[in-house]
């Protein structure tokens, strides 16, 4: 299948309306060309959305949300079961264009949108299951209970790195919890925004839904604050950098709105003596490279144990010279492209400035050219001996750079493995019972994501997936992260024929 029919199938046009309310596409901003990292060349062409777009999309939306709140929550579900249902027969092409527009291998373009199949089943699952408590109430003839409601409009945020996923994670839920959704994608990855959208927009009209249960607005940073500043958006759910969270945070806030903020990451592996040596080095270059390292989950750290620290040392950097890096669409390499030349630039900044420290460098890195490369945005991945306090290693830099460096106690590659302002994922890898708990318990991790003898990346969709510190504290996906979609009213009954009040107060007429 070419990049041709996978647009056919996906009805991505040469010039596409980057506003939508359900299948009615329009949009009066200035065009942005999608252009793939993969080879440099332009895919299509789509407009941005004006703040005439933004409020028609926002009175579709709010009416929408009358109907769509009372629909009973099993019948929304047997909506997004539908929806889901319709990405996998799209699976091999939107996975494709996911691969060729964001530069990810096109496993992991195919295994996102499995991710998003994944969820729209949890989420089937979730709308006969919206539970509330109920509740012994102290006064005689009285009952009291708590339910969920849902909020009104979700704003939703996301990034390139997972141009669909992400949004599928909280569209699918907030679906079934009875809110409607308008999503800003990245302009980056325009075109899978425009792609999904065509396929919720079938179901929704065939439903004989309103259009207005998903909406779509495309843009910069300008489009986003149309969300951020509107308190008609309930709740916004922003994927991105630690910066960008600060500000959608404090917008919101001043508000009153909701967030959900998933955020940046600087995830460390911590390698024990006991650790299986085959397992740990699969899940440290996967985790190292695998979508160029543009994942918040990405293994930024190795933090070794000094007495096998050679040892590891030898055998990433043979790992690494193994390593193929090239056109993502082809299955025998291992690496692709970072999303842009703005990318390239931040990954050689952080590379110089360890070299300007005087940091020892294991793996070169360097910026690919020739046949096949160019876009100019095929770089190697590049590992370097550093020092957890360092400034570069402090931040999180969205490309292909490692650092390892060693301890001596658990409590100190503990100490390492936290001492960085995000807490997103982490890991370690042992095979003792002690180390692991102690890696585990309220004075290991603090991280939102806790693992023993798997890589930092890969989560799944039955576990809530976020972190803490600066990576923003929210929640999506699994377990009970549905409640972020919904309001919580507490009721209480009265069927006697008293008016007896609580703690015992007296108030007789």
């Amino acid at each position: 299948m070419n990049i041709e029919q996978i647009l056919k199938e996906l009805n991505i046009q040469p010039e596409n309306h980057g506003t939508a309310i359900g299948a009615n596409n329009f949009g009066s901003g200035p065009s942005i060309t999608s252009y793939s990292p993969v080879n440099g060349e332009a895919i299509a062409v789509t407009t941005t959305t004006t703040a005439e777009d933004y409020a028609r999309v926002m009175d579709a939306a709010t009416d929408a949300f009358k109907q769509w709140r009372s629909t009973p929550a099993p019948a929304r579900g047997e909506v997004v079961r539908k929806f889901g249902e319709r990405l996998r027969k799209h699976k091999q092409a939107l996975g494709t264009l996911v691969s060729y527009e964001m530069g990810k291998s096109l496993q992991e373009g195919l295994g996102e949108v499995q991710e998003m199949i994944d969820i729209c089943d949890f989420a089937v699952g979730l709308s006969r299951q919206l539970y509330g408590l109920t509740m012994h109430s102290e006064r005689p003839s009285h009952r009291m209970y708590e339910q969920w409601h849902p909020l009104g409009v979700v704003g939703i945020i996301s990034a390139f790195n997972f141009p669909v996923a992400v949004w599928s994670w909280n569209t699918a839920l907030a679906w079934v919890c009875g809110d409607v959704c308008v999503w800003k994608g990245s302009e980056k990855t325009p075109l899978c925004s425009i792609a999904c959208q065509n396929i919720i927009a079938e179901v929704l009209e065939e439903e004989g839904l309103p259009g207005g249960i998903s909406c779509i607005v495309t843009g910069d940073y300008r489009v986003g604050e149309m969300l951020t500043k509107d308190h008609r958006v309930a709740l916004v759910s922003a994927t991105g950098s630690s910066r960008m969270g600060q500000i959608v945070g404090q917008t919101v806030a001043e508000r009153f709105g909701k967030t959900l903020l998933e955020l940046g990451g600087n995830n460390a592996m911590i390698i024990t003596p006991s650790a299986d040596k085959k397992v740990t080095l699969t899940a440290s270059v996967f985790g190292a490279v695998g979508t160029a390292a543009q994942r918040c989950t990405s293994t930024r750290r190795l933090i070794i144990h000094r007495s096998v620290y050679d040892e590891y040392v030898q055998a990433i950097v043979g790992a690494y010279k193994q390593l193929n890096i090239g056109n993502p669409l082809d299955e025998s390499n291992h690496m692709g492209p970072l999303i842009d030349r703005d990318a390239v630039a931040n990954y050689e900044k952080t590379i110089s400035d360890a070299k300007a420290a005087g940091n020892n460098v294991l793996i070169e890195g360097g910026v690919l050219s020739g046949d096949g490369y160019e876009s100019g945005c095929y770089v190697k991945p590049c590992v370097i001996e550093a020092s957890n306090n360092q400034s570069f290693v402090q931040r999180e830099t969205f490309a292909p750079i490692l650092f390892v460096m060693p301890y001596d106690t658990i409590e100190e590659a503990i100490a390492l493995q936290n001492g960085v302002p995000q807490g997103l994922s982490s890991t370690i890898m042992t095979n003792d019972l002690r180390e692991a708990e102690h890696f585990l318990s309220a004075a290991g991790s603090d991280c939102g994501i806790a693992n023993v003898n798997i890589g930092t990346s890969g989560a799944e969709i039955g576990g809530a997936f976020g972190g803490e510190k600066e990576t923003g504290g929210g929640r999506e996906s699994g377990s009970d992260a549905w409640k972020i979609y919904m309001r919580r009213q507490t009721n209480t009954i009265n069927y006697g024929t008293s008016v007896p009040l609580a703690q015992g107060i007296s108030f007789d007429l």
